[in-house]
């Protein structure tokens, strides 16, 4: 049971028999009246967004979910299969369930699989991955109007700004929660 003052962006939540992952949440203290905490929160199932208000003396239940560290092996056109290297224990996710981590999907690659009541609901990607340059325009010295930024198709099609010095076959060091370049990976 969480308070409505323990209810953090992260955390995930039991609401309604269904689990809810909460996108935003703030604690609101008014000069009159009961402090409350107003949360935005995303169903992990339907990917539905709605906001919630919870008053001083509320209770929420955790939600009942399960991580399990996934490898990412293939598309077949209508599912993405993920398997659990101990045990070869195998999943499908449907389009809609991986449609915020598409950009972030490369085969061999461990990511976190949600399950509740034993059925994968969602994925969720390493913070940070190396990904390869595919293409991008060379740079050209001192041409610092840009802001010193070119965009760069990485290998997954995700496209992202990238310093003049980054070049096509160069891997680089991405964060998967904002989608921005980190630095030029080490071989």
């Amino acid at each position: 049971m969480l308070n409505h003052n323990q209810l953090r962006q992260g955390t995930r939540v039991d609401i309604d028999d269904a689990p809810w992952i909460i996108v935003s949440a703030q604690f609101v203290k008014p000069g009159k009246g009961q402090a409350f905490t107003k949360i935005r929160i995303k169903n992990l199932v339907d990917g539905r967004v709605i906001d919630r208000t919870f008053k001083s003396g509320e209770t929420v239940n955790k939600a009942d979910v399960v991580d399990k560290e996934m490898q990412y092996l293939y598309n077949d056109g209508k599912f993405w299969h993920f398997m659990e290297p101990a045990t070869c224990e195998q999943v499908a996710l449907s389009e809609s369930q991986i449609d915020e981590v598409r950009n972030y999907l490369k085969e061999q690659e461990t990511y976190l699989v949600t399950q509740w009541k034993g059925q994968a609901i969602s994925v969720m990607p390493p913070q940070f991955m190396v990904l390869l340059v595919s293409q991008c325009e060379p740079g050209i010295k001192g041409d610092t109007v840009s802001g010193a930024t070119k965009p760069a198709t990485l290998e997954s099609g995700v496209v992202v700004k990238v310093p003049l010095f980054v070049n096509e076959g160069d891997r680089i060091k991405v964060d998967t929660r904002t989608g921005e370049y980190v630095e030029r990976a080490k071989s």
